[in-house]
């Protein structure tokens, strides 16, 4: 029966792991040595483990330990479930030990509002006895903050101004997803028609940016400055959420994350392109974070799908 519609299947993770050393050792004896058990364990484990998916899994027969079609079919998956397995279990270690506690995490306004939620939502049901407080912060101001241990970590927008301290610089970042900017404007402006923009091409309209404490604003500035033009910034505010009303009223084109965009029916957004950095919203984390902060930084990479 090929190994696909095999109707019911009982994949157990040891026998799995099982499989995966001899296909990594390349050998049952190999196999049984890296994982300090005997020879026949390893043997029966795999005869186990084919009479579960009703196939041979190795081609008997010679010295060399070869896949059948279904072994290799077999191991495409095999390294995938038993990640799966080591998560699950470093979650419901990090579960048991994390009754009760407190985690301090700064982010932004924009990033807590359009961002998060499902993160904060996900931790406060895996962890309900760990006090969860939010600092709402720009970027560079959360970054300084973790670095001073008065935060224990930061979700942020990366890369962080130059401008920041050694210190700051010296936190690991972990990345969690991209952060992609674009233009907002009412739907009779002149670039609404585009439908990608230069930084240079803005140039030549009013806008109204964020404050220069942002990370945001610091990227976008130096890329002003990297085209060599001199923007025509009419209004500087904290907030995302006003800049877009600011934008929908008239008074400038608006640079904001897509993902705060949301349903704004006055407004066309239109992507940034040319850009010589790109951005990413990532963790800011100390030296030795706690079990709450690394529960968390697991959790956001479950939800926003991190890559590895």
């Amino acid at each position: 029966m090929p190994i696909g519609r095999v109707s019911r299947v009982e994949l157990r993770s040891d026998r799995l792991k099982v499989f995966d050393a001899v296909v990594r050792e390349g050998g049952f004896s190999r196999a049984a040595q890296a994982l300090h058990v005997t020879q026949s364990s390893v043997s029966q484990a795999i005869a186990a483990l084919e009479a579960d998916v009703g196939e041979d899994l190795f081609a008997r027969g010679g010295r060399q330990v070869r896949l059948t079609d279904a072994g290799r079919t077999l191991h495409r998956h095999a390294g995938v479930v038993l990640r799966a397995v080591e998560e699950a279990r470093a979650a419901l270690a990090l579960q048991r030990d994390l009754a009760t506690g407190t985690l301090s995490v700064g982010t932004s306004d924009t990033l807590a509002a359009w961002l998060l939620p499902p993160v904060f939502s996900l931790f406060r049901r895996e962890f309900p006895g760990v006090e969860l407080r939010l600092d709402n912060r720009p970027s560079p101001a959360v970054a300084e903050a973790v670095a001073s241990h008065s935060l224990d970590l930061g979700v942020v927008s990366l890369p962080l101004p130059p401008s920041v301290s050694a210190g700051v610089r010296a936190l690991r970042q972990v990345p969690l997803r991209p952060q992609r900017d674009v233009v907002v404007v009412p739907r009779g402006h002149p670039l609404a028609r585009r439908t990608r923009l230069r930084p240079a091409e803005l140039a030549a309209h009013p806008l109204v940016l964020l404050a220069r404490s942002t990370a945001s604003r610091a990227w976008l500035d130096a890329h002003f400055t990297a085209a060599g033009v001199q923007p025509k910034v009419v209004m500087e505010m904290s907030s995302v959420e006003v800049l877009k009303r600011l934008a929908a009223l008239g008074f400038g084109a608006a640079v904001v994350p897509d993902v705060a965009v949301g349903d704004a029916p006055d407004l066309v957004a239109v992507p940034l392109s040319g850009l010589h950095q790109r951005r990413m919203v990532g963790l800011l984390v100390g030296g030795t974070p706690s079990r709450a902060a690394r529960a968390f930084a697991e959790v956001a990479r479950r939800v926003l799908k991190a890559p590895g």
